[in-house]
């Protein structure tokens, strides 16, 4: 058994999730130091200092640890710097949920410089970088590829050169059996769930602007559009659920049980994302029975089996085709494609901490 220290100076959302679900059913002896989940770039630009004290802290009562992972919010290179003495030997492997590389930026935001060099720093002082997805691994080194060819000199080739073989991807773990449980109920209007966060990346507006044009349309149908509401765009995305009235069955921020509940109730699952490195909130919603309507991009063809791609996946401009071919489907008496909530089993947590405990073996037996 190994001793991993998981140092997340974001503790939050999907963050928290994936610690907690690793934790819970891994092997190994896993500690975990982080931060509250919020002032994301102070945490980025900051907790390096504030958990390498904790670390050295965490060490002088624990002892030696096998391997440090820390995730993508975390300024590794800065971490090291300041914690490495205690730290030894120790394997150092640096978790991708995403970068400030690739991550989608408002109309008229520039990248911040300073952020996407630390995020390369990172990379080059990890022994292993694991990502999502390949899609989000893909996106990273061609990003990287572009930051390093604007340096004026010294381009860090033999860093690059490098970087793609200390890669691997680690799909997150979804509670697969927790949304599978309970009593499915059958619903009076097909329902259509959106479960992510009111912010731009996931552009939830655009799903709700497309159900109302099918209730105008006079298709019927209600609408869940739940996720954290806060810091994004709920100005505008309100006023369009106001609209709706009585067919918006839940909104905003709901406890886990009831979320739980709804997700088995849904017979859609729906997202518009500009941003989206692997989907767990859209997974878990797939494992529960409802059918999937998502973008042929980003990392959801990775997601959706590819026999599934043609009833799942829409290309630009064609959000309301598909919702509208699902929505028609499943008032017809269809269920979601067959197959398509058991492939979201290779995603259970007991099946992804198996794999990650596995990789920490081979890293430590380096």
């Amino acid at each position: 058994m190994a001793k991993v220290l998981l140092v997340e100076p974001y503790l939050v959302g999907s963050h928290q999730a994936w610690v907690t679900g690793w934790i819970e059913h891994s092997r190994h002896d896993v500690a975990v130091l982080g931060h509250t989940g919020e002032h994301w770039r102070w945490r980025m630009r900051g907790g390096a200092v504030s958990l390498a004290r904790l670390t050295r802290e965490h060490l002088g009562r624990s002892g030696s640890v096998d391997v440090v992972l820390g995730s993508n919010m975390l300024d590794l290179a800065g971490f090291l710097g300041l914690a490495r003495p205690q730290l030894g030997a120790a394997r150092v492997v640096q978790y991708f949920h995403e970068n400030q590389l690739t991550y989608p930026r408002q109309s008229g935001e520039a990248l911040d410089s300073g952020l996407a060099w630390m995020q390369w720093r990172g990379a080059v002082a990890a022994d292993e970088l694991w990502f999502n997805s390949a899609f989000h691994r893909n996106a990273f080194v061609a990003a990287v590829d572009e930051l390093l060819a604007a340096a004026p000199d010294e381009p860090h080739q033999p860093e690059r050169d490098v970087l793609e073989e200390r890669i691997w991807v680690a799909p997150p773990g979804i509670a697969y059996e927790e949304c599978r449980r309970g009593v499915t109920v059958a619903n009076e209007r097909p329902l259509i769930v959106s479960n992510q966060r009111w912010h731009h990346d996931k552009d939830v507006g655009s799903v709700v602007r497309a159900v109302r044009r099918l209730v105008r349309s006079g298709v019927e149908c209600d609408l869940a559009v739940v996720g954290d509401e806060t810091g994004g765009e709920a100005e505008q995305i309100a006023p369009l659920l106001d609209e709706l009235g009585d067919r918006v069955v839940a909104r905003g921020h709901v406890s886990r049980s009831d979320y739980l509940a709804l997700l088995r109730r849904a017979d859609v699952v729906v997202s518009a994302a500009r941003g989206e490195n692997f989907g767990i909130a859209v997974a878990e919603a797939i494992a529960a029975g409802a059918w999937p309507v998502l973008p042929r991009a980003l990392a959801y063809p990775e997601l959706i089996p590819e026999a599934h791609h043609p009833n799942c996946l829409y290309d630009e401009g064609e959000l309301g085709r598909c919702l509208t071919s699902a929505v028609a489907a499943v008032a017809a008496g269809h269920s979601a494609p067959a197959g398509l909530a058991f492939a979201m089993s290779d995603y259970a947590w007991p099946t992804v901490a198996a794999r990650l405990d596995d990789r920490i073996d081979s890293l430590c037996a380096v």
